[in-house]
């Protein structure tokens, strides 16, 4: 186990250097990449010298939006102006339109009047939801939408019970619509995070979230009933994509909370910070991911029993459940996947997945982490080899990321015509341009 031996060895370093350190130096497979880290603790807004970020070698970051409020998820049309979705609705709208030019992108019109967090563009028409719905925009030739105000409803009546509530979206190329509907509990306790309460019996909650649900792109209206529950098992998905190599749903889970908070007879405050796994899973029409009754453990590489279920940190659980992909540490917050499909990048991009971290909030005592966007190797649509920090500095220094005070929280993706990669910050609506140029 060369990567937990890593991992113990740095605790020291933590409380020093913060989170931004701790977790670069804990990516699966091998040693930190020194280039990556940003514990200098220089930077606190999107000014200078790329935007305030740290980035690998050859890499440059703009800035092209600023102070827009919650931006989440971000789809970028072949013209290369932006759809962005807000979770609250500014000023009563709730999707922006951006048009691009020179590296500076300006609000051409809002218009949707529901926050949210999903945006998607595709075949002639804007995807966007609220917390219940899923409404579509039509778009003309040049992919803007003609009916700002007549949006049709795809898909309504999707639970949203204030925990886990947003309905982040995808589609495939055979006129599906995926949807999350998040858990509205953390690992389905008779009581919910009450310390010591058990896990309810077969677990009702996932008889209407807890997965993916799969509708059809065009009908209107629809339901529970009409569609499908693709997958089940999975306590909440914000980051979704589709993997064009191998025609595969991914997803990135939000692992549970609080395993010392609630079981303190088996879990220390350490262990609680750093488990269960945040885990990437390659989906499949039925699969499921085992949410409540285990997790994943990424030090020791297995499937655990819930303590809500009988476990006790120990003893291994989800016989039936699907293994991860990739599994990354715990509690940096999952929010965008992006599979890269771009020429710009160099080669070793091509078909890999960039996620971004939002960053955590109950790692405590221990440094909080995250906020920052990584970047997984794939071969042959499978995850292979080690993650690596892509772009960091997004909190503002290691000081703000450890005590969970981020600048900046990075939340969506997005890959542009030309190939750039385009994140969003729902913190203070800050959007990001990352290129690259041989030097």
């Amino acid at each position: 186990m060369k990567n937990k031996k890593i991992f113990l060895a740095l605790l020291p370093a933590v409380a020093i250097t913060g989170c931004m350190l701790f977790f670069s130096a804990c990516k699966s497979g091998g040693p930190a990449d020194k280039k990556n880290i940003d514990s200098t603790g220089s930077t606190t807004a999107p000014t200078g010298v790329n935007a305030g970020l740290k980035l690998q070698a050859g890499f440059t970051a703009a800035a092209i939006a600023e102070n827009l409020g919650g931006t989440r998820e971000i789809a970028v049309t072949p013209q290369g102006d932006i759809y962005v979705k807000l979770t609250g609705a500014k000023t009563g709208k709730g999707i922006l339109f951006l048009h691009q030019d020179a590296d500076k992108a300006t609000v051409k019109t809002s218009f949707g009047d529901f926050s949210g967090t999903g945006v998607y563009v595709k075949k002639g028409y804007l995807y966007a939801s609220s917390d219940e719905e899923v409404f579509r925009y039509k778009l003309n030739d040049k992919n803007e939408v003609i009916n700002l105000n007549q949006p049709e409803k795809i898909v309504t009546g999707l639970i949203s019970r204030n925990e886990h509530e947003a309905k982040a979206i995808t589609l495939d190329n055979d006129g599906n619509l995926y949807v999350n509907i998040g858990a509205y509990s953390n690992a389905c306790q008779v009581e919910d995070r009450k310390k010591g309460s058990p896990g309810q019996k077969g677990c009702p909650i996932l008889d209407s979230a807890g997965g993916i649900w799969q509708f059809k792109a065009d009908k209107p209206n629809q339901h529970y009933g009409d569609g499908i529950r693709y997958a089940t098992g999975l306590r909440n998905v914000v980051g979704m994509d589709w993997n064009q190599q191998n025609n595969q749903l991914f997803v990135m889970q939000h692992g549970r909370d609080q395993l010392h908070d609630l079981f303190p007879e088996y879990f220390t405050t350490k262990q609680s910070a750093e488990l269960p796994a945040e885990c990437m899973y390659a989906i499949k029409k039925g699969d499921n991911a085992g949410w409540p009754y285990m997790y994943y453990d990424w030090q020791q590489n297995k499937k655990i029993l819930m303590p809500e279920y009988g476990g006790d940190g120990k003893k291994e659980g989800g016989e039936t459940a699907i293994n991860p992909a990739a599994a990354f540490p715990g509690h940096l917050a999952p929010n965008g996947l992006l599979f890269y499909t771009g020429s710009q990048f160099p080669e070793k991009y091509k078909n890999g997945a960039f996620i971004a971290f939002h960053g955590s909030w109950n790692r405590a005592p221990e440094p909080q982490a995250g906020y920052f966007v990584v970047f997984q190797p794939f071969k042959d649509g499978k995850a292979s080899g080690q993650w690596e920090i892509f772009a960091d500095g997004f909190a503002g220094g290691a000081e703000k990321a450890a005590s969970g005070r981020a600048e900046h929280r990075p939340c969506g993706l997005a890959q542009g015509p030309d190939g750039s990669l385009y994140v969003t910050d729902d913190s203070k609506g800050t959007i990001y341009k990352i290129t690259y140029k041989k030097g």
